[in-house]
């Protein structure tokens, strides 16, 4: 049996060793936290949202970052210093704009295809991560936003993906919690919310029942790879300890482009801060006032679920480079939305939290062969990383199966 490790513990890292040790590879994750997905997979929006598929690589997004810099509330923020990290990112996001309708479509099929791993594990597993499989509704205050939204419906729809628009009286019909008024909307039936934390948590779990080593609390220092394998060492309280194995799979999120460097291979991904509040509806007043249903808010770029009796935003993209600071003038803008959209719910308990979203320059995962052929990738899924998970774990499994079958990746 072959040894396989894989790096981080969070949602692309669980399910990659859950669906290599589906197919009777021996596997260790390393995490440096002492649980899984208490980094980046701990609070997201909650969305599975293969409507969510659009890339960011478009003229007027780049037209509304502009506009946008210099607004401290606003949905974008880059943060001026250069850095030669910073500046290779934004010049390899603009080579990709010529991409933008095949990437939303190809980022579409994905989704779709990932469904039926996520929710079958969760399944098999007997996971409950507060899944509510209601769809999604996106909401537009103007005609230039909903055209838009048109034309994205066909590049989704070319990837597989059903999504209906509907007026502003069929909006309330879906989700009459829903206060304010819009143009109208886009509803997608086969979009689901559900907890990415717990399901990280349960699924990781259930891949040590099935003999996944987790090593929590091993930080990373350093990889080689080389004919006889691959070496792995890592700080522990303990001091630094060495290991090897036959094959490695780096799903580090943010860590990804340094782990990569080591190993000979360039992956260009940026830390994306988001935000998200997690409004508790502690009083049955606010469980009645919180939307059932998940949204999309195309003006404002906040997405919300509700997960049992907590009620989650979020949104935001700030380009700072490794900062998690949690910012208040950030954080208000997603309190005043829940105010004024649902203003029958309580904001008196709100939890904020900020996350570093692992992103690429096009949009796209990084997902396959590194240099070494005992080097792999499942990293860079950016803000649908939650969506995508399941689907790209099992893609990069069945390439290290390939590549342990075609070379024997043995010591």
């Amino acid at each position: 049996m072959k040894h396989i490790a894989v790096i981080g513990g969070g949602i692309s890292g669980v399910t990659t060793a859950y669906a290599l040790v589906a197919r009777g590879f021996d596997v260790t994750v390393f995490e440096r936290n002492r649980y899984s997905a208490m980094e980046t997979s701990y609070a997201n929006g909650g969305q599975l949202s293969a409507s969510n598929a659009e890339v960011w690589n478009h003229w007027p997004m780049v037209a509304k970052g502009l506009k946008w810099m210099f607004r401290r509330d606003a949905p974008l923020l880059v943060h001026p210093k250069p850095t030669w990290h910073k500046l290779s990112w934004f010049a390899e996001f603009l080579a990709a704009i010529p991409h933008y309708a095949r990437n939303t479509t190809e980022t579409a099929r994905m989704a779709i295809a990932a469904r039926e791993h996520l929710f079958g594990w969760a399944e098999a597993e007997n996971i409950d991560f507060d899944l509510k499989r209601k769809g999604i509704l996106h909401i537009y205050r103007d005609k230039a936003g909903f055209d838009h939204a048109a034309d994205v419906t066909r590049l989704l729809a070319a990837g597989g993906l059903e999504r209906r628009p509907v007026t502003p009286e069929e909006m309330r019909a879906i989700e009459p919690a829903l206060s304010g008024d819009f143009y109208g909307g886009f509803f997608t039936e086969s979009d689901a919310t559900g907890d990415i934390h717990k399901y990280t948590v349960g699924l990781a779990a259930a891949a040590q029942r099935r003999g996944v080593t987790l090593a929590y609390e091993h930080d990373v220092q350093s990889l080689s790879a080389g004919a006889a394998g691959v070496a792995v060492a890592a700080e522990t309280a303990e001091g630094r300890v060495d290991h090897r194995f036959d094959g490695l799979v780096i799903c580090a999120g943010t860590a990804s482009r340094a782990m990569a460097a080591q190993v000979g291979d360039r992956v260009n991904v940026y830390p994306v801060k988001g935000y998200s509040i997690t409004v508790e509806l502690e009083d049955a007043a606010s469980q009645q006032a919180a939307p059932e249903v998940s949204l999309l808010d195309d003006a404002t770029k906040l997405v919300s679920s509700r997960l049992g009796n907590r009620f989650r935003v979020a949104g935001s993209a700030e380009f700072t480079g490794f900062n998690r600071d949690i910012r208040a003038d950030r954080i208000e803008p997603l309190i005043d939305w829940v105010a004024t959209l649902f203003p029958g719910v309580s904001t008196r308990r709100v939890v904020p939290w900020a996350g570093l979203r692992p992103m690429l320059p096009d949009m796209m995962p990084r997902v396959g062969t590194g240099r070494s052929p005992r080097v792999f990738y499942n990293t860079g899924h950016g803000h649908l990383g939650w969506t995508l998970s399941a689907g790209t774990a099992d893609a990069v499994a069945a390439i290290v199966e390939s590549a342990s079958a075609k070379t024997g990746l043995a010591r």
